[in-house]
């Protein structure tokens, strides 16, 4: 990846409402450069998608998040691949990651209720041929997501002091 589109990244990741002009006398580029750069990066994949990030909390959400720790059997062949793709299938699932350690996917999905999520990991999810056990972790509270603190400065509470 080239330098341009690095910068470009970083600007996007920070805020990425950034409109291509801004990005342009940002990073004393022609605005064509930019936009060209823009459209390259969508076509090949590079920029997935532009999101916003909401503070559930503030709109009084009754959701349900959760990550769940999945151990697997990799298929012959395909690894861990095959699997992790028939996981991000279902509309649950909003997250899907390989990883080392204790466990081999980490699958971060969300729902209504706990009744909801806890269907989804007996009915859809533990029941699947490639599925050795799972480990299911509801949200209680976030604290910080993608290096934005939610929290406010003023809800923090006192140390507690014997």
């Amino acid at each position: 990846m080239n330098k341009l589109y690095s910068n470009i990244i970083s600007i996007l990741k920070d805020d990425g409402r950034t409109p291509p002009e801004t990005v342009a006398v940002m990073l004393g580029k022609p605005l064509k450069e930019i936009t060209d750069a823009l459209a390259d990066m969508e076509k090949s994949g590079v920029l997935a998608k532009y999101t916003v990030l909401v503070n559930e909390s503030r709109l009084g959400s009754d959701g349900v998040q959760a990550l769940i720790e999945v151990k697997v059997s990799p298929q012959f062949s395909h690894g861990f691949d095959s699997i992790a793709q028939d996981i991000y299938q279902f509309d649950e699932v909003k997250s899907v990651y390989l990883m080392s350690g204790a466990y081999d996917l980490a699958v971060f999905i969300e729902g209504k209720t706990l009744r909801e999520v806890a269907g989804f990991v007996s009915e859809k999810l533990s029941v699947m041929d490639k599925v050795l056990s799972t480990a299911t972790h509801f949200i209680l509270k976030k604290y910080k997501s993608d290096g934005v603190v939610l929290e406010d400065e003023k809800s923090k509470r006192l140390a507690v002091n014997p």
